[in-house]
């Protein structure tokens, strides 16, 4: 019985393994430069997932906030949409769950400030949502997503697909893209100082 769990356990991760070396890098490079760019100038980040991709929405900012603190200058200034149960419960109450994060970024938000969202599937209605609202003001769009890429695929500035059809591995793909892009940022935000 336990050769089995662990031969199951030992197949997932090579599974992951195998499809993870096979992601467009050139993308996760390209969001680098972006959020870079955005520290320089100044601009806020916003985050928002549900479920497992809120927790990576948060865990970004996290790291954005405190990780990405280099030779003593402050971090980002990144914000996590999803966070606030208070918020996220009356906005779903008074107006509707596709709405909660639409509503924040429109309260947030400035023009060419940037939004990060997560949706394995690439067709969560409140995500789409935020999306559309996002390209009305001018707040360039980075999404994370799996599978075909959803509706997502059509709004967003840069998107990177994980190459996967399982939501448990497409999950776990979007919080190594989240750690590998705060240690390059890490890198280029002390090259740079």
């Amino acid at each position: 019985m336990n050769m089995d769990i662990e031969k199951q356990l030992y197949d997932y991760a090579g599974e992951i393994s195998k499809r993870l070396i096979t992601s467009d890098f050139s993308v996760l490079t390209s969001i680098v430069q972006r959020l870079v760019q955005a520290k320089n100038d100044g601009q806020s980040i916003f985050t928002a997932g549900n479920g497992g991709s809120a927790s990576t929405a948060s865990h970004l900012c996290n790291d954005l906030v405190k990780g990405c603190r280099v030779n003593e200058c402050e971090g980002f200034r990144a914000f996590c949409l999803s966070d606030s149960n208070a918020i996220v419960t009356c906005l779903a109450n008074d107006f509707s769950y596709s709405d909660i994060f639409s509503i924040q970024l429109k309260t947030y938000a400035h023009n060419d400030d940037i939004l990060i969202v997560f949706s394995g599937s690439g067709h969560s209605p409140n995500i789409i949502a935020v999306l559309n609202t996002a390209r009305k003001m001018g707040v360039f769009t980075i999404g994370f997503t799996g599978r075909d890429g959803g509706k997502m695929k059509d709004l967003c500035d840069l998107l990177l697909i994980a190459p996967t059809d399982s939501m448990e591995q497409i999950e776990d793909m979007h919080l190594i893209y989240e750690h590998a892009m705060i240690s390059s940022i890490r890198e280029e935000l002390t090259l740079r100082m």
